[in-house]
């Protein structure tokens, strides 16, 4: 009877939750372990659906780095990286399109629909739903001085679409979005997929925005997560080095989803089985909050 009880105190400490977000959107990026492990695929894509029953309105978008490498790999393509941006020439657009909208998406789409409920695939060419230019990676030379460098199809997001995110969503769907982009002349960019969270969180203005990620969240210099974080002491956080590498970029889209409307960032656990529900309906939260 004891542990009946306790599921009962689970669910009232999630009401008031449910309650707050009902009616809301959430834009969640879907990556790292969390796409490759079985039973994370799961529990991703039935958080998502809970998410759906309560009246809360989650859009995932997703990467899929790994499953890009591999196909490339496969295809005899060797990439080339400048500052961390694989190098994208028309042959690997190609692989990179066809993964991300062909394969990864579909599984994704796939495995919210099986376990009941009703996602819509999607990339950034339809419905023009994120229009892209040319991304120019800065390089720093020896001499101190930035140069621009030409990477090729890849791209940042310049407007975003929302209103068929809005569509779908009023519909009863879960949109689910590969990060390609269009561009003025119809060509197809790779965009990183936190950055494409980033800007369709701000443009629907989101409640929250998760990154789910293969680390626990921010760590302080002693390595104790951060559990609050504003935007004020973003700034400071990087020029001392407490936030450094790959947390850099992740911490700067939430900046700017923020800025540009979001209410909420969060970067969270990917690896932690049911991160989302943990993260949204508990008392205590799991990860990183950066806030206003």
């Amino acid at each position: 009877m004891q542990k009946l009880i306790e599921k009962a105190n689970t669910l009232m400490e999630a009401l008031p939750y449910i309650k707050r977000f009902s009616g809301k959107t959430i834009v969640i990026k879907y990556g790292g372990h969390a796409m490759a492990d079985e039973a994370l695929k799961q529990s991703f894509a039935l958080d998502v659906i809970l998410l759906k029953y309560v009246g809360i309105n989650p859009v995932v978008v997703h990467g899929g780095g790994p499953q890009i490498n591999e196909t490339l790999k496969r295809y005899g393509i060797v990439s080339e990286f400048v500052r961390g941006m694989r190098v994208t020439d028309e042959a690997t657009m190609g692989v990179v399109e066809m993964v991300l909208t062909g394969q990864v998406n579909k599984e994704v789409v796939g495995y919210i629909n099986r376990h009941g409920g009703r996602a819509v695939g999607l990339s950034g060419k339809d419905g023009n739903l994120l229009l892209a230019e040319k991304l120019l990676q800065e390089v720093k030379q020896e001499d101190g001085c930035v140069e621009k460098v030409d990477i090729g199809f890849v791209g940042d997001v310049v407007q975003v679409n929302s209103r068929v995110l809005e569509a779908l969503e009023s519909g009863g769907f879960i949109p689910v979005i590969a990060p390609i982009g269009v561009g003025s002349g119809g060509e197809s960019y790779n965009i990183n997929a936190d950055v494409v969270a980033g800007r369709v969180a701000a443009a629907l203005k989101a409640e929250k925005l998760i990154l789910l990620t293969d680390v626990p969240g921010v760590k302080d210099k002693e390595g104790k997560l951060l559990s609050s974080i504003t935007l004020e002491q973003v700034p400071a956080l990087i020029d001392n080095g407490t936030i450094t590498g790959g947390m850099i970029p992740k911490v700067t889209c939430c900046v700017e989803a923020l800025q540009g409307g979001a209410r909420k960032a969060h970067i969270v656990d990917g690896r932690v089985e049911h991160a989302i529900l943990l993260e949204m309906f508990t008392d205590v939260g799991i990860g990183t909050e950066i806030r206003d």
